[in-house]
């Protein structure tokens, strides 16, 4: 069940009110991650936040309030880049969430640390945070600080958000090098690797599907055959080949994961010398998958 239609069934059938749920529990679980696993083993996630625990170390300031101080330049930037009043107010609810449930959730949880292993620390605190980030865009919001940065990266740039995290984020990790150590600061990176891919699935969906390009003198028997066992469409190309010269026809289609296996035993029965190339897409809408539409 899609996450959508599972809050859905819940009754947030809102569009406002659902989103702005996406980003209140967003919010939550980015701050657990914070709490739970990485302010206790000093891993710096990056951004704002992460810049807010290297003074914290130092200071003492409270890390929620310096992330609200933090990010009014660059709310600023996002008003202007990422989609005006609309934008304002969720990423404002965003930052005052998650700054408020990091500096309020020591009161109410006691467990202050799970485990002092940095392995797991690195590994769950990126898993979290990414669950936690990948919520507040499904609620087509963005948390504030570098991850407005990243988002316009990934708007008007066309970055995939895991990368636009790398981007943006890995100068406070470095930094925090001097702060904690460089041992620390290495598994920063990984915990803005790993929270940039969580947060990529969640937010968009494990969507990554399969391309096929089938070139063989049995073309239509082949193609009969996915649309009536797998029930997918298919694609003729005009091929010539360059050295016999012989022009055929060469089946294009899109599958699933799951139905690689199918589709190779298809083409073996019918044609073993056929020559196939399955590559890799990152998305496909329309029929047979997701709708095309504007999130």
């Amino acid at each position: 069940m899609r996450i959508r239609e599972f809050f859905e069934q819940l009754g947030f059938r809102n569009h406002l009110l659902r989103d702005y749920f996406f980003i209140l529990f967003g919010s939550a679980v980015q701050a657990l991650a914070m709490r739970l696993f990485l302010i206790p083993a000093q891993l710096v996630s990056g951004g704002v936040s992460g810049a807010a625990q290297i003074i914290n170390s130092f200071s003492g300031f409270p890390i929620g309030l310096m992330v609200i101080i933090g990010n009014l330049p660059l709310y600023l930037i996002g008003w202007r880049h990422l989609g005006g009043l609309k934008f304002a107010l969720r990423t404002l609810f965003a930052v005052l969430a998650f700054s408020l449930l990091t500096d309020l959730l020591p009161i109410f949880i006691p467990i202050q640390r799970i485990t002092t292993d940095m392995l797991l620390n690195t590994l769950y605190g990126g898993v979290l945070l990414g669950a936690g980030l990948g919520l507040v865009y499904r609620g087509r919001g963005t948390s504030g600080g570098s991850d407005i940065l990243g988002r316009i990266l990934n708007f008007r740039f066309g970055f995939s958000i895991s990368a636009a995290y790398m981007l943006t984020d890995s100068l406070v990790v470095l930094a925090s090098g001097f702060a904690f150590g460089w041992e620390k600061a290495l598994y920063g990176l990984i915990v803005i690797y790993v929270s940039g891919l969580v947060a990529e699935v969640v937010s968009e969906g494990s969507s990554v599907v399969r391309t096929a390009l089938i070139i063989s003198d049995q073309s239509g028997a082949i193609a009969a055959q996915i649309m009536q066992q797998m029930e997918r469409g298919v694609t003729y190309l005009n091929g010539k080949g360059a050295f016999t010269g012989t022009s055929r026809d060469i089946i294009y289609c899109v599958i699933s994961r799951p139905e690689v296996s199918i589709l190779k035993g298809i083409i073996s029965e019918i044609d073993p010398d056929a020559f196939v190339v399955i590559g890799q897409a990152n998305e496909a809408l329309g029929e047979g998958f997701r709708p095309l539409t504007r999130n």
